[in-house]
């Protein structure tokens, strides 16, 4: 297949490119800057020069995955929008223009992020009205439109592996910067999923994935969230320390600093990483065939290497 591939210069993105070109498939990479046109062309994809608001033409491609997104800890609720809603809305209208049937959006188990614990969630729990904090909002409305344009969704939850250029290089500096506490001692449970994982789930959702439908994706049973990032931190050399916080205090303070530009503890963080969020991958392994082929001390391992 020829496909063609979003945010393909970042983290996820770049394992999808290898991924792709090493089973013989063809990869046409959005690339929005010279850095970004190099990274995707080291890795033997073609370059198409455009962002998330000025798709270029998709003729030849057979399908499209949309991994581009706006992650940042802190933005206005407009710059989520324009990213996660505006630009999968691009993607979408430059995939039918094409005639390309198929789509895998790489979504988040952050669509049902409401500020309480997601416990063991599967694929039937409702998207809630309202989100604690606009990426999960955007990304819940940019999932929306993907499905119900016959489009695939992916859910991986807690992005990890050797490579972070998102989420750990947050969690270390953190930590250096006195910003790091174990929200309640950090024993809740946890639910992860290594790149290598990502990408299995979603090459195999790319193939078998019944559109308009939404998939979890994990490393397999959850784990107590301070034992996975304690080990995951100590791969870079860091220690988390012992520093705690009660979960009602970080709960109030979430909520009452808000209004911040730059408050100390997001919404949007808390809602995902304050308290448990475990998901059900059970439908990807009966429907898609998916494994979780890297467990997670394979996963820590190799970064340590």
């Amino acid at each position: 297949m020829r496909v063609f591939v979003t945010g393909g210069s970042g983290f996820l993105g770049r394992r999808l490119i290898e991924a792709l070109r090493a089973r013989g498939d063809s990869v046409l990479a959005l690339a929005r800057s010279d850095e970004a046109a190099a990274t995707v062309r080291a890795l033997g994809a073609e370059v198409a020069r455009g962002d998330l608001d000025s798709i270029p033409s998709l003729a030849g491609c057979d399908a499209v995955i949309h991994s581009a997104a706006y992650v940042k800890e802190r933005g206005t609720y407009a710059e989520f929008a324009q990213a996660n809603v505006a630009g999968t809305e691009h993607v979408l209208a430059a995939t039918k223009a094409a005639g390309i049937a198929r789509l895998v959006h790489i979504s988040t188990e952050a669509v049902l992020a409401d500020g309480r614990p997601i416990v063991r969630a599967d694929e039937t729990r409702p998207i809630p009205k309202k989100h604690w904090g606009a990426y999960g909002a955007t990304k819940a409305r940019a999932e929306e439109l993907v499905r119900a344009a016959g489009g695939i969704a992916v859910r991986p939850r807690f992005i990890w592996g050797k490579g972070d250029t998102s989420l750990l290089p947050q969690l270390v500096a953190a930590v250096q910067h006195g910003r790091f506490a174990w929200v309640g001692g950090g024993t809740y449970l946890t639910s992860t999923c290594n790149v290598a994982n990502v990408v299995e789930g979603t090459l195999l959702a790319l193939d078998n994935g019944k559109p308009g439908e939404a998939y979890f994706l994990t490393d397999g049973a959850p784990v107590q969230a301070r034992d996975f990032l304690t080990k995951l931190l100590a791969t870079q050399g860091v220690d988390a320390g012992t520093k705690k916080v009660p979960y009602a205090v970080a709960k109030l303070v979430a909520r009452a600093t808000a209004w911040m530009k730059t408050p100390p503890v997001t919404k949007a963080a808390f809602a995902v990483g304050a308290h448990e969020v475990t998901v059900d991958d059970g439908k990807a392994r009966r429907e898609l065939g998916y494994t979780g082929k890297l467990s997670i001390d394979a996963g820590l391992a190799e970064m340590r290497a």
